[in-house]
């Protein structure tokens, strides 16, 4: 494979309908039309609101549903915004595809209940991204026993580039929300938050404690445990807020 790779993920807050698509797979055009060579692997959430959809109808329907089925379930919001992500891109002519959650090579750490960048399997990953510019995975799962899908918590997005940026050994691992980083208050409430521009690790799990978890709270973990620094930004948006090791 040739060229760096970068890790993009695309939360559900960002894909809201087709012109928000059009608009992501603009904003990785240009990313690439700056980087020539570069490859980007794109993690991306189901569209807002999705998963609450599934599982009140889930429970419309079974009352207390199976956590398998509910995750398999789940998991069809995050393969739909996979997949009209990658036709967005293509549409814009460039060259990418999307995978399935057994195609990530993401398998969940029976130890933990989570996976870890230890069980990330990237031989069809990096052979994906030896022919495409981009490649575009779901978030918020992985493989389980027996071939299941297991979604990854809230948030989960997160967890799943933090953990493929790991074990692909990225060049940068950028988390697009829909607010342009961390800032010193709730900026909806107080006209005078200020943006922050570093945090640590730890600086960013103290304000997850505190009911700020712009990034989760188990993604800014393993970030800290694989040394992974992070750029939390927005489309439109120059900037943001690095996260890393040293604040």
């Amino acid at each position: 494979m040739s060229g760096r790779v970068s890790v993009l993920k695309i939360g559900g807050s960002v894909l809201t309908g087709p012109p928000a698509y059009r608009r992501a797979a603009t904003f990785v055009g240009d990313r690439l039309a700056k980087a020539p060579g570069e490859r980007i692997l794109a993690v991306v959430s189901a569209e807002l609101g999705v998963t609450d959809s599934l599982l009140t109808m889930a429970r419309e329907i079974a009352g207390d549903p199976d956590r398998s089925t509910l995750d398999l379930l789940w998991s069809t919001g995050e393969l739909r915004s996979a997949a009209l992500l990658s036709l967005s891109l293509q549409a814009a002519g460039i060259k990418a595809t999307a995978v399935n959650v057994h195609q990530t090579g993401l398998v969940e750490a029976a130890d933990a209940g989570v996976p870890g960048a230890s069980r990330l399997k990237p031989l069809r990953l990096r052979a994906l991204l030896a022919v495409h510019d981009v490649v575009v995975a779901p978030g918020f799962l992985a493989r389980g026993a027996g071939d299941s899908v297991v979604s990854l918590g809230r948030g989960g997005s997160d967890l799943t580039a933090v953990l493929l940026a790991a074990g692909l050994e990225a060049a940068r691992c950028e988390l697009l929300k829909d607010v342009p980083g961390y800032f010193s208050a709730d900026p909806k409430r107080d006209p005078g938050a200020r943006p922050l521009k570093t945090l640590s690790y730890s600086q960013a799990i103290a304000m997850a404690d505190e009911g700020c978890e712009l990034v989760q709270r188990q993604a800014l973990v393993a970030a800290r445990e694989y040394g992974v620094p992070l750029l939390v930004s927005a489309i439109g948006h120059a900037g943001g807020t690095t996260v890393s090791a040293e604040g």
